[in-house]
């Protein structure tokens, strides 16, 4: 069994599904209202586990209530949480997510103003215990420190690039594999051009980059070679989680050494089934369902 270690933010989404995304001020009414966890780092702990990986989350989170149902949901779903930081009288991070007829969403973030970015003590963990270590950058030092251990581990490091305000190539310099969303793409390059994007990123690491951009499909390099893998067409109901579902199953794949084309290939279809059902996690799919499905594509 692969070991997988997922290192970042815990969420809790409060989703409202309405018929159409605000485009202006004025009070709405949500047809549907739900709460689950999400977080980059926490769903694609999710993603991984549910495709048969050992996996580990280590975040931190405040010691409400907040912070209990999402640690709990995690363990409900698999992922171990022994190594996270439970901050006292602190608050969890939230967000308001608006989700629309069409699965398009707006997500709004309250971070938790209160846990501390400090990530030494990630030093009394042994790295390389896991096969692949993901982080988000959400948690800037987090990711940071646990790049650089599982490097002097000889592990494998993934990072998902989605838009945050810090500069992040000390982060994507010690990735094995960089993978950005569109936006995190552009926001870390400066280029709208996705290709240009990758090229730029491929100036800062040596290793693989990759930017998916929804409906759209996957771009990837290998060396110089740029590569693509089209998006499976699905009955979209919530893309929510869609990009942090393709990282964990990135990283699951990777963790099989499995070929960079078959692991995008294999990550596009674990995130394309899981838009065809409401929540981040709840339509996860397991790894024989993702087969059963891309059977369909050979």
């Amino acid at each position: 069994m692969v070991r997988i270690v997922c290192v970042g933010i815990t969420v809790m989404d409060r989703i409202y599904n309405v018929e159409a995304l605000p485009t202006e001020g004025g009070k709405y009414v949500a047809h549907h209202y739900r709460e689950v966890g999400g977080g980059p780092a926490a769903t694609a702990a999710v993603a991984a586990a549910k495709q048969g990986a050992q996996v580990d989350f280590i975040g931190r989170t405040g010691d409400d209530a907040t912070g209990d149902k999402l640690l709990a949901e995690l363990e409900s779903l698999g992922v171990n949480t022994r190594f996270c930081r439970r901050v006292k009288n602190a608050s969890s991070s939230q967000s308001a997510v608006l989700v629309d007829a069409h699965g398009e969403r707006i997500i709004i973030n309250y971070p938790g103003p209160d846990l501390p970015p400090d990530a030494d003590w990630l030093d009394a963990l042994d790295f390389s215990q896991w096969d692949v270590v993901l982080a988000d950058v959400r948690w800037h030092d987090g990711a940071k420190r646990a790049f650089t251990l599982a490097k002097q581990a000889g592990v494998i490091t993934v990072l998902d690039g989605d838009v945050t305000p810090q500069k992040i190539d000390d982060l994507v310099a010690l990735s094995d594999h960089a993978a950005f969303s569109a936006p995190g793409l552009r926001r870390f390059s400066g280029l709208d051009d996705p290709l240009a994007g990758l090229e730029y990123a491929r100036t800062i690491t040596d290793g693989q980059v990759y930017v998916t951009s929804g409906a759209q499909g996957c771009h990837f390099m290998t060396g110089a070679d740029h590569h693509h893998q089209p998006g499976f067409r699905v009955n979209v109901v919530d893309t929510t989680g869609a990009g942090d579902v393709f990282h964990g199953a990135l990283a699951f794949s990777l963790a099989q050494q499995q070929p960079i084309n078959d692991a995008v290939r294999f990550a596009s279809g674990v995130a394309a089934l899981k838009c065809t059902r409401p929540g981040g996690r709840d339509g996860i799919p397991d790894c024989d369902q993702v087969r059963s499905f891309l059977s369909l594509y050979v």
